[in-house]
C-alpha cells in the first residue's frame, strides 16, 4: 500500500521563484543603497571641498584685514589722495610680504594681491587665496577669492576711513621733543606735585644719541624714547633719571622704542584775531626800545627789535617772520607771545630770546575791556612760536602755559615753574645748560592749550555689515 502524500505538479518551483524574487529585491536594494551611499559620499566630499574653499576665503579676508589695519594715512593728506596713499603703502617695500605679488592696474583702478600667483594657505598648496582692493564711493572695497582644489568661493567687504586715536598726548609730558635732549651742568627737571609731571618724551629719529645728561643734572620723572636704536648717556656721579643714577636709572626709568604720538599743530593765526593794537616796524621801532608797553601788538617782519628795561606785554604779541626779537631786560607778560612761522622750519632764521627775568600772568586777569574781549578764555599757552628758536637766560617765577617752538634753550640761571609742557618741534637737539632748574606744574591741565589743533591720522576700519558672499 502506498501511504505518501501526493504532491501536485502545479506547485513545483514555487520556492525557487520566491527565492529568486527576494534575491532580485535585495540586490536592487543593495544597488540602491550603494548608489545612495556613493552619492552621499560624493556630496560629502564636495561639501568638504566647498567648506575648505570658504575657509580659505575667510582666512584670506582675515589676512588682508591684518595688513589693511597697518595702513596709516598722514593727517594732512587731502581726502582725494587717501586711496592713493593707501595703495602706495601697500605697494611699498616691506609693508606686505613681497611674495604676495601686489600689482596695481591703473586702467581698472584695482590693486590685486596674489592674483597672478595665489597665496598658499597650506603646506601642499592645495588651499590658496587672492584679493582685490579698489576705491568705492569714499570707502575701500575688498574682494577675496579662496580656493580649495577646483572649488572657489568669494567674499567682499568694505573698509571705511576713520581717525586713528592717539596712543597718548605730548601734553602728558613735561618736555616733548622731536630732537635729542641734552642736559649739562646743574639741571633739575622735577614736578611741583608729583614726579610724572616732569616725564620726558623724545623722538630723535634722525640721531641715535637721544638723551645726554652731564654733571649733576637729573630728571625726576621717566623718559620715553621713540627711536628703537636710541641711546642714553649719563656722565657724572649725580646724573640720574627717576631718582636713580647709573645703569639702574636707564633700566628702570627709560623706555626705548616707545609708541610714537602726534605733535599738535600750532596755529599762530588763531591769535591774530586779537591783534588790535599798533604795528611796530622800522619806522617806529625807536619809540619802543626801552620800558615799552605792548598791548595786542604786531611786530612786522624784518624789524628785529630789542626791548630793554622793563617791558610790559598785555594781550597778544604777534611776531611776523622773519624776525629776531630780543628782551635784554625784564619782561612782564600778561598774555601770549606768538610767532607766525612754520613748525617744520628748523633753519634757525627766526629767534626769540629772553635774556632777563620773565614774569608771566594768565590771560584770565586781563582787564574786562573791549580791547581784550574774547582773549580771557584763550588759556594754557604762554609762547607759541613755530619756526622760531626760543631761549631763556634769566629767572622766572611761573610761566602760565606751555611753550612751543622749533628749538628751545634754557641757559645761564634760567629756571622756575612752567604751568604746562615744553614742546620742541625741531629735529635739532634741545639743550638745557647752567643752573636751569625747571619745575612743571601740569595738575589740572586736562584740555588742549589754546591755539593748538589736534591732529589724528587716518586709518581703515572694517565694516562687518558690508560682508557679502559673492555668487
Amino acid at each position: 500500500m502506498f501511504t505518501g502524500k501526493n504532491v501536485s505538479k502545479k506547485n513545483k518551483g514555487i520556492a525557487l521563484l520566491i527565492a529568486l524574487i527576494f534575491v532580485a529585491v535585495f540586490s536592487a536594494l543593495s544597488v540602491a543603497m550603494f548608489a545612495m551611499s556613493s552619492s552621499n559620499t560624493l556630496v560629502a566630499s564636495n561639501l568638504h571641498r566647498v567648506n575648505e574653499a570658504r575657509s580659505s576665503t575667510e582666512s584670506g579676508l582675515e589676512t588682508m584685514r591684518y595688513y589693511l589695519a597697518k595702513v596709516e594715512i598722514p593727517w594732512n593728506t587731502p581726502q582725494g589722495l587717501w586711496f592713493e596713499t593707501l595703495k602706495n603703502q601697500l605697494l611699498g617695500s616691506g609693508f606686505i610680504p613681497a611674495g604676495f605679488n601686489a600689482i596695481w592696474d591703473a586702467d581698472t583702478g584695482i590693486l590685486s594681491i596674489g592674483e597672478s600667483s595665489p597665496i598658499a594657505l597650506s603646506s601642499d598648496g592645495s588651499k590658496t587665496f587672492w584679493a582685490q582692493i579698489s576705491e568705492n564711493a569714499g570707502s575701500v572695497q575688498l574682494r577675496v577669492t579662496g580656493n580649495a582644489g577646483s572649488i572657489n568661493r568669494r567674499i567682499q567687504g568694505r573698509f571705511n576711513y576713520g581717525e586713528k586715536p592717539e596712543p597718548f598726548s605730548v601734553f602728558d609730558f613735561g618736555v616733548a621733543t622731536k630732537g635729542p635732549l641734552s642736559l649739562a651742568g646743574n639741571i633739575l627737571l622735577s614736578g611741583v606735585n608729583i614726579s610724572v609731571e616732569s616725564d620726558v618724551y623724545i623722538e630723535s629719529m634722525s640721531q641715535n644719541q637721544a638723551l645726554e645728561i652731564i654733571g649733576n643734572s637729573q630728571i625726576a620723572g621717566d623718559v620715553k624714547i621713540v627711536n628703537p636704536d636710541g641711546t642714553v648717556t649719563l656722565q657724572g656721579g649725580q646724573a640720574g633719571i627717576g631718582g636713580e643714577t647709573g645703569a639702574a636709572a636707564i633700566e628702570n626709568h627709560v623706555t626705548v622704542g616707545a609708541p610714537q604720538t602726534l605733535f599738535p599743530v600750532p596755529d599762530a593765526s588763531h591769535f591774530e584775531q586779537f591783534v588790535n593794537g599798533v604795528t611796530i616796524d622800522s619806522s617806529n621801532i625807536a619809540g619802543y626800545g626801552s620800558n615799552a608797553t605792548l598791548e595786542n601788538v604786531r611786530i612786522a617782519a624784518r624789524t628785529n627789535p630789542t626791548f630793554g628795561g622793563n617791558c610790559t606785554i598785555n594781550g597778544v604779541l604777534f611776531i611776523e617772520q622773519p624776525n629776531t626779537v630780543t628782551f635784554t631786560g625784564n619782561a612782564n607778560i600778561t598774555g601770549v607771545i606768538v610767532g607766525d612761522g612754520d613748525y617744520t622750519d628748523n633753519s634757525g632764521t627766526n629767534k626769540l630770546d629772553f635774556q632777563g627775568t620773565v614774569s608771566s600772568t594768565s590771560v584770565t586777569v586781563l582787564p574786562q575791556t573791549e580791547q581784550f574781549a574774547g582773549l580771557h578764555d584763550e588759556t594754557g599757552t604762554f609762547v607759541m612760536a613755530p619756526g622760531f628758536e626760543v631761549s631763556f637766560g634769566g629767572n622766572f617765577g611761573t610761566l602760565n602755559g606751555c611753550i612751543a617752538a622749533n628749538g628751545v634753550d634754557f641757559y645761564g640761571n634760567a629756571g622756575g615753574t612752567i604751568g604746562g609742557s615744553v614742546l620742541n618741534y625741531s629735529d635739532e637737539p634741545m639743550t638745557l645748560s647752567g643752573n636751569s632748574d625747571l619745575r612743571f606744574n601740569r595738575t589740572g591741565n586736562t584740555g588742549i592749550p589754546a591755539g593748538f589743533d589736534t591732529v589724528l591720522n587716518i586709518e581703515l576700519r572694517y565694516d562687518p555689515s558690508a560682508y557679502d558672499e559673492v555668487l
